[in-house]
């Protein structure tokens, strides 16, 4: 008999001696290929049992040339916007793990119409992908989509915005309420006393583009309330549906509102009231946004943005892919939820942040 040293590296060839069964054996055996007898097989998995084999997934994921399909379900976007970063980041994983023969479709829905999602997700469902990535619209419209998959056994990625009832693979974004109540603080660090806030919404159809938003707002509102409770929280709520100039209700807002002088929006929009501030060259104001797209940047050097809090869309992007890759090719253990890092950019430190 050969005695095999786990902690060495196990040849097929030692294995076969073990056994006492041929090299092709244990390679078909190995490769759950037919044409073994049961007689062999039962030799070939004791012994693979006694030295507690751990096969290289790697390597034979490269040997079989098998094709992966993975889709993502993302929102529409512009070409400077956050959800682009995120793109990058998926296109980037695809074409890491090229050898693999890895393909991904992405498969764009309106966020802010919950019928657009459904189409979108009801067209990925019938290419019959080996896993998805979604970023998540209303609670039932991917409810219903995610039990489809779970009927069909079809993993999946929850994406910047988690539903935690929903039994997902994992989650890549950040954590909305602390995210939120980080955003309070910092607010409440930069002007010493928050007397009056303006949170700046912006909507399409009645609706906040996404769930992630929301929760901001209440771990910030809750924040307000413990820390600084005499502070009033007044809504300036911007349509994105074209009907009024973007200017001309940020002008009427601070028109009836001379005295307030601090603001946040849980967009990545941040620039538009930015912008407008330094139209009228105001100097005097805090705004805080989310995400550091170029028009942020660039108002945020310029001053009119105090701080941007980044979630780093580019890894979210890039970590969803690599972990799908790992649980369908390499047949890995998921651990559950990864948040992304609560990290603040001001015009100091945003040129070190990067993907």
């Amino acid at each position: 008999m050969v005695e095999v040293n786990p902690s060495e590296k196990i040849r097929i060839k030692d294995i076969a001696e073990q056994a006492g069964v041929s090299v092709g054996t244990v390679d078909r055996v190995l490769h759950g290929r037919p044409n073994v007898s049961k007689k062999a097989r039962i030799k070939v998995e004791g012994v693979l049992k006694q030295i507690d084999y751990q096969p290289n997934m790697y390597a034979s994921a490269l040997a079989s040339n098998k094709k992966y399909c993975f889709h993502c379900i993302l929102p529409e976007h512009d070409q400077d916007a956050y959800w682009s970063q995120v793109e990058d980041g998926l296109k980037d994983a695809i074409t890491k793990y090229n050898d693999f023969h890895l393909t991904l479709y992405i498969t764009y829905y309106n966020q802010f119409r919950s019928e657009s999602f459904a189409k979108a997700s009801q067209k990925v469902l019938q290419e019959k992908p080996d896993g998805i990535i979604i970023v998540p619209q209303d609670h039932n419209v991917t409810e219903t989509f995610c039990a489809k998959l779970i009927k069909q056994d079809i993993p999946f990625i929850f994406l910047d915005s988690n539903i935690p009832e929903i039994k997902a693979l994992t989650f890549y974004g950040q954590d909305p309420l602390k995210s939120g109540r980080f955003a309070a603080r910092i607010l409440m660090l930069a002007s010493q006393y928050c007397k009056d806030i303006v949170l700046i919404k912006f909507m399409k159809n009645n609706r906040i583009a996404s769930k992630q938003q929301e929760f901001r707002e209440i771990g910030f509102r809750h924040y307000i309330q413990e820390h600084l409770p005499d502070c009033q929280i007044k809504e300036l709520i911007i349509q994105l549906d074209g009907n009024r100039s973007y200017n001309e209700q940020l002008e009427r807002f601070f028109i009836d509102n001379p005295h307030i002088r601090n603001g946040i929006t849980f967009s990545s929009l941040a620039y538009i009231p930015a912008e407008y501030l330094l139209r009228k060259n105001r100097r005097d104001f805090s705004l805080v946004g989310y995400d550091m797209i170029e028009r942020n940047v660039e108002c945020l050097q310029k001053g009119s943005i105090s701080f941007l809090i980044a979630q780093h869309p580019w890894r979210q992007g890039y970590d969803c892919v690599k972990t799908m890759f790992n649980h369908v090719v390499l047949k890995q253990e998921t651990p559950r939820d990864h948040y992304m890092p609560i990290e603040l950019l001001s015009a100091e430190n945003y040129i070190y942040y990067s993907k």
